[in-house]
């Protein structure tokens, strides 16, 4: 008995494409929700998937928040979850009415920030097949936790606090206000779909 090379698909052997995870998503003849996180900024596209490639249906970026007043991060759980939001107002004015997660070889962990992000589309009105137990909870959702860090850093250490939040500070954002600021945005996204 002779033993041959299986060759390897090309897009896998980069690390780009898990085809068993595309082909179930494709599988459910439903629009994928694809969500890339970088290391500054977070983009989320509803896509078609067909024979001669995806088509986008709609897209939304984080850097779409700041247009909307929000000058925190823009790749926490809290700028996850608003990028959801306004995501799904989005599809949802293109017609889309369900989709189906496609992270492609990036792991979907409980109450990450995908799991926010996930939480403010189906708040939106996308049905989005995903148990209620994977969504982040209330609190960390409005950036409460980073407002605590940020009070009590400010309040024992000027210079960590500086360099920690250095980017909100010069863009005039006091980390002790993410959630009210939070809640802000969050109306305007919710009365720009009415």
């Amino acid at each position: 008995m002779t033993q041959g090379h299986v060759q390897t698909l090309r897009r896998r052997r980069q690390g780009v494409t898990d085809y068993r995870a595309r082909k179930r998503a494709i599988i459910s003849q439903r629009p994928l929700l694809v969500v890339r996180v970088s290391n500054k900024n977070v983009s989320t596209q509803f896509v078609k998937p067909t024979v001669n490639g995806d088509v986008v249906l709609s897209s939304s970026h984080s850097r779409e928040l700041s247009k909307l007043g929000w000058h925190g991060s823009a790749k926490s759980t809290p700028a996850c979850y608003l990028l959801g939001r306004l995501a799904g107002k989005k599809a949802v004015a293109a017609g889309v009415k369900e989709a189906v997660v496609y992270n492609g070889l990036v792991p979907f962990i409980r109450g990450s920030r995908v799991a926010a992000l996930l939480k403010g589309v189906v708040d939106s009105g996308l049905a989005v097949p995903v148990g209620e137990k994977a969504f982040p909870d209330e609190e960390r959702l409005s950036g409460k936790p980073i407002a605590e860090y940020a009070a009590k850093l400010a309040a024992e250490d000027k210079d960590a606090y500086g360099k920690a939040f250095s980017a909100m500070l010069r863009a005039g954002f006091k980390p002790e206000n993410y959630a009210e600021e939070f809640e802000k945005v969050k109306a305007l996204i919710s009365e720009a779909g009415k």
